[in-house]
Parts: C-alpha cells; sequence; structure tokens
C-alpha cells in the first residue's frame, strides 16, 4: 500500500520556535543547546537562569557543541505529521507511521549529549495581560518556525520567530474568552479552537489572518483540538453538545457526540492515539471519548475520575502511552496504545497545577506549571520527577511548544515573561519531526 503523510512540513512548536539558536552570538543565542544561558553569546532578552537551576558541565557545553557538527538531521519521509493512509482512503492500522515516530525520538534522544539537568530560563515578551488575565491559551508552530501563542483574552496576536525575536500583529477578530488552543493543518494554517467565540479564526503560512463561520457556537464552546489522519481537525468539546471538525479544504462540519455535559468543561484538549482515534482530554466528563478515522465516537471507562478540573490536554509518548496532563487530579492518568487506561503516582498534586504538557527529544514528557510550585516530568519508563522553575505564578502559563533546538517553550497565560526548559543540546531535530502531530500540544 502506497502511503501519502496527511501532512505537513510543520512543526508542533510552532508556537514557540523562539529558541531557536540562530548563528551564534549574533542573533543573541549561543550555540546550539545554550540558549537562554545568561551570560553565553550575550543572550538578548532574557533575563538568564534564576538562581535555583543547575547549570550543565563545561564538559557537557563542549562535548554537545562538538556532538552537533556530526548529527545527520533525522528524516520521517513519508511518515511526516500524522498517521498516514493509503491511496485507497484506507488507514494505517499497522501503527507503521507510529513506529517511524518512535524510532525518530529514540534515536534523536540517542544522537547527542543532553544535559544532566533542564537549563531553564526566561525571556522578554511584546505584549502581556498581567493579573490573572488569560492572555494566552496555548500556542502552535507555524511552519515557518514562529511560535503564535493563541489569543484569549490578548487583542493582539504574539509570535516568536526561530530567531528569538518576539513581535505582535493585528487579529482579525477580539473578544474576550475568544480562543484556546490551535492546530495546525495540512495547508500550513493555524486554526484557533473557538471558545467563546461566534467564528472560526486562522493564520495562514504566510501570515495573514482571516475569520470563517461556524456552524455551532456558545459559550465555553470547545477547547483545544487535535488533527486526524484524514486532515480534518477536531475540536475538544468544552460545553458544546455536538462536535465540529474543519477539513483541509476548509469546510466546517458538526457530528453526534455519545457523551455531553451540561456544564463548562467536560474535555480539554484533544490527542491523536498511534492507530488513529482523537481522545477528547476527560477534565470534568466522568468517561473518555474518542473519535476513530472513520468518524465512530465512542466512549470508554475511566481509571479514575473526580467531580472537578482533573485533567487539561495530553501528550503521546514513545511508547503509545496517552498521558493526560494534572490540573487538579491527584494521581497521574494514562491511556496506553492498546487503549487501557491506567493510573500511576505523581510527586506533586495542588489545585490548577498544569496545563498542558510537551513530549521532549529524550522521551520525557513535561507538564506546564500553570499554579504550580514545581516542573513535573514522567520518563519513557515511567518514572515521574520534578525540578525547579525560573518563574512561578497563579494561572501564568497554559501550554507548551518543542522547537527544533529541543527547548520546551512555555506559553504565557498571565506571566510576564516567557519561559522555556533546555533540555538537550546536540541536535537540531528536524522540522517533521517537531511538527509530527504525534506531538499533541494546546
Amino acid at each position: 500500500m502506497s502511503q501519502a503523510s496527511v501532512l505537513f512540513a510543520y512543526v508542533p512548536g510552532a508556537s514557540g520556535y523562539s529558541g531557536y539558536s540562530g548563528t551564534y552570538g549574533t542573533s543573541g543565542y549561543g550555540p546550539p543547546g545554550t540558549s537562554g544561558w545568561s551570560g553565553i553569546s550575550g543572550i538578548s532578552g532574557t533575563s538568564g537562569f534564576s538562581g535555583g537551576a543547575t547549570v550543565a558541565t563545561v564538559a557537557e557545553v563542549l562535548a554537545a557543541t562538538e556532538a552537533a557538527k556530526y548529527v545527520s538531521p533525522l528524516t520521517l519521509n513519508q511518515y511526516q505529521g500524522t498517521v498516514p493512509h493509503g491511496d485507497d482512503g484506507s488507514i494505517d492500522s499497522g501503527g507503521l507511521a507510529f513506529n517511524a515516530f518512535a524510532k525518530a525520538i529514540k534515536n534523536s534522544s540517542n544522537a547527542g549529549t543532553t544535559f544532566s539537568k533542564e537549563i531553564i530560563s526566561t525571556y522578554a515578551l511584546v505584549y502581556t495581560a498581567g493579573g490573572g488575565n488569560d492572555t494566552h491559551w496555548g500556542g502552535v508552530l507555524a511552519p515557518n518556525g514562529d511560535i503564535h501563542f493563541v489569543p484569549h483574552n490578548a487583542n493582539r496576536g504574539q509570535k516568536i520567530a526561530a530567531n528569538g525575536t518576539v513581535s505582535t500583529y493585528s487579529l482579525t477578530y477580539t473578544t474576550g474568552f475568544a480562543y484556546y488552543g490551535g492546530v495546525l493543518n495540512s495547508a500550513g494554517d493555524i486554526h484557533f479552537s473557538p471558545y467563546g467565540v461566534t467564528r472560526g479564526q486562522k493564520v495562514d503560512a504566510s501570515g495573514v489572518v482571516s475569520t470563517y463561520s461556524l456552524p455551532y457556537t456558545t459559550t465555553g464552546a470547545y477547547k483545544g483540538g487535535c488533527l486526524d489522519p484524514n486532515g480534518d481537525i477536531h475540536f475538544a468539546p468544552s460545553y458544546a453538545p455536538v462536535g465540529t471538525k474543519i477539513n483541509a479544504a476548509g469546510t466546517v462540519t458538526t457530528y453526534s457526540l455519545v457523551y455531553t455535559s451540561g456544564t463548562d468543561g467536560a474535555y480539554s484538549s484533544a490527542c491523536l492515539a498511534p492507530n488513529g482515534d482523537v481522545h477528547f482530554i476527560p477534565h470534568r466528563a466522568p468517561v473518555g471519548q474518542k473519535v476513530s478515522p472513520a468518524g465512530t465516537v465512542s466512549t470508554y471507562s475511566l481509571a479514575y475520575t473526580e467531580a472537578n478540573s482533573m485533567y487539561a490536554g495530553g501528550v503521546v509518548n514513545q511508547n503509545g502511552d496517552i498521558h493526560f496532563i494534572p490540573v487538579s487530579a491527584a494521581v497521574g492518568q494514562k491511556v496506553n496504545a492498546a487503549g487501557t487506561p491506567s493510573t500511576y503516582s505523581l510527586i506533586y498534586t495542588v489545585s490548577s497545577a498544569y496545563y498542558g504538557g510537551v513530549l521532549a527529544p529524550n522521551g520525557d514528557i513535561h507538564f506546564i506549571p500553570n499554579n504550580s510550585g514545581y516542573g513535573q516530568k514522567v520518563s519513557a519508563a515511567g518514572v515521574v520527577s520534578t525540578y525547579s522553575l525560573s518563574y512561578t505564578g497563579f494561572s501564568y502559563y497554559i501550554g507548551g511548544v518543542l522547537d527544533p533546538y529541543g527547548d520546551i517553550h512555555m506559553i504565557a497565560a498571565a506571566a510576564g515573561g516567557g519561559q522555556k526548559i533546555s533540555t538537550l543540546s546536540a541536535m537540531p531535530l528536524p522540522m517533521p519531526w517537531c511538527l509530527s502531530s504525534f506531538l499533541n500540544k494546546f
């Protein structure tokens, strides 16, 4: 069966390749892997580490810089983007795309030198609306390497270029509680997921912002979304009683759901499983819900449920497990490639702890801190650990994006500055790897 990739050429970190280390020094960033360090090439716009961060050793930095010269870019060939399907429309149920993805991330993590500890740094933003105003909710990586912050209460767009330049741009439509998360499609368009708006809004590959009609609107309708193997973007139902999706041609349609909630927050974002199913991440819903590539909607039992905000966002790791990101949940929860949910212990829990997560090149899933005083991650082997952050506060970040140099950018919701985590030093990662829809985020 010949394979045709649904996508794209892009990166799931699109919204935030602001970690690219351009030319050494001239862009204000240091060598690959050192971006964010204060004192190295005079990083512009960053405040450097905060006191508690652990710096990599000089030997690690030198080894990483040298190793970067010999690391060949990895490619996923026909597996770029998402689960491929045959020319006859059949879905790759054998998981070939996922296996290629898993192999790529394992090769990446083994190919170069990694820092012994994460390097946490902050940088200046052009636009922030502090005081818990939820300026942005999530981010998306564009095909050109720009990371776009998704506007929630923001009255302007904000992005970070590959060279680290932060800038703003005009939006076509603004309103309170407008969008929550976004998704890049195969045409290179970033679609903002409608939360409290009456129209859809997107940014195309050339940077043009436009709006389009939605068949269904309501306050608190959807939170985030996911690109399926057919090229459709599914918005995750929060308060909406119907499902909404947008195909690659821009046609918006609705479909029936198995489970709907009478209150805001049933599901929060969505994640693509290795078999092509789009899983809606349970926020307040007592059941899991998914949509197959063929469009069949079904529910399944969860290992853990509670009345209030449980999880926000999900990430699939190299083993094929979808990890739900804990908001107020007391336990971690995941769904394996076979669809079996299970729970595991967390080191740190608190109300509104994390919103969104990102898969690092070494296989760790990092939870994005919202009201958390600590960073928390889960390794590919399932080991949970915490680490110090540079900047913490209430509702500071919602969602994150991985850039091609292994930097995880946290998207500022109410924070006065951007924050990133440098997790490795010896890539760079190829754009197709970064853009893989397996690396779902807000």
